[in-house]
């Protein structure tokens, strides 16, 4: 099932804007409708005004009229387990539930599938 997410945040990656860090990430969301949106990291001079690969995906998803994840993937060149950053997290769970799953994964495919609430137990929400 997570197989076209993972091909989406291969090919995105294979996009990536990194070189300062030279640490290609991509990210795909899949929607409630189930068209997936993905993103690569695009970094600036102005390091780290860069943005995230989460993030580029979630600007996509946004701006095709979409606000409801389904679930998320994650995938570093570099990294065999690559994990949302802390600003990431909460951004993706202004648009995920608390059981939304989060994918993260290797070369190969899938490493280790998380929720929105283990990655971030204490997300600010409008309570």
């Amino acid at each position: 099932m997570t197989n076209d997410l993972f091909v989406a945040a291969r090919k995105a990656m294979a996009n990536s804007y990194s070189p300062y860090s030279n640490f290609p990430v991509g990210a795909a969301i899949r929607t409630t409708s189930g068209v997936i949106h993905a993103g690569c990291n695009v970094e600036n001079a102005s390091y780290p005004e860069g943005w995230c690969a989460e993030t580029t995906a979630l600007a996509h998803m946004v701006a095709s009229g979409e606000t409801e994840i389904a679930e998320i993937l994650v995938l570093a060149q570099k990294k065999d387990r690559v994990s949302p950053c802390g600003g990431c997290r909460q951004r993706l769970s202004e648009f995920a539930k608390a059981d939304t799953p989060v994918h993260l994964c290797d070369s190969a495919g899938v490493v280790e599938t998380l929720t929105m609430a283990q990655l971030l137990p204490a997300a600010f929400d409008l309570d």
